[in-house]
């Protein structure tokens, strides 16, 4: 049974542990090594997450399957549409259905706060999660390219899902 529990501030600690470890598991292949501990300290650390939470509405949620935290999803709203900004799993459970449920899930909140439109980025070399959301059926908008600090740059595609 999968459930989707918010996260509450007393859980940001261990939703930042995941975080971490989830973000150093999937992007070591795509990244290097400077850039993720760089944008796990700046978006993924319990400090990043409470300022996310408290000053830019977002909503955390851990995906549990079977009482085990198996990851998590970010989104806030936006003017005209549900931003998702983050969606991870351990390696273990990805390929297994628990993405899409996640995204139906999304879908649920996005009609639930009067949204038609739900949107995202997604790095232009994450191969794999952009052939996912298209399958999902979110369509490319355009590109964008956003410095993070530190010399980083995030070289993303805005995708789009109109529900």
């Amino acid at each position: 049974m999968t459930d989707f529990i918010k996260v509450e501030k007393k859980d940001i600690k261990d939703l930042a542990a995941l975080a971490k470890d989830i973000w150093f598991e999937y992007w070591h292949s795509i990244l290097t090594l400077g850039q993720i501990y760089y944008m796990v300290n700046k978006f993924q650390s319990e400090m990043a997450l409470n300022e996310q939470i408290e000053r830019e509405n977002y909503t955390y949620y851990f995906i549990v399957e079977d009482g085990k935290r198996i990851g998590y999803f970010g989104i806030a709203p936006e003017q005209d549409y549900l931003f998702l900004s983050k969606l991870y799993l351990i390696k273990d459970y990805r390929g297994k259905g628990f993405g899409k449920l996640t995204f139906e899930k999304i879908k649920e909140i996005a009609k639930e706060q009067n949204f038609n439109k739900i949107q995202l980025t997604v790095y232009k070399q994450n191969f794999k999660s952009f052939q996912i959301y298209e399958k999902w059926g979110f369509k490319m908008l355009h590109p964008v390219v956003t410095r993070i600090g530190n010399g980083y740059e995030m070289d993303d595609y805005v995708m789009e899902y109109t529900l």
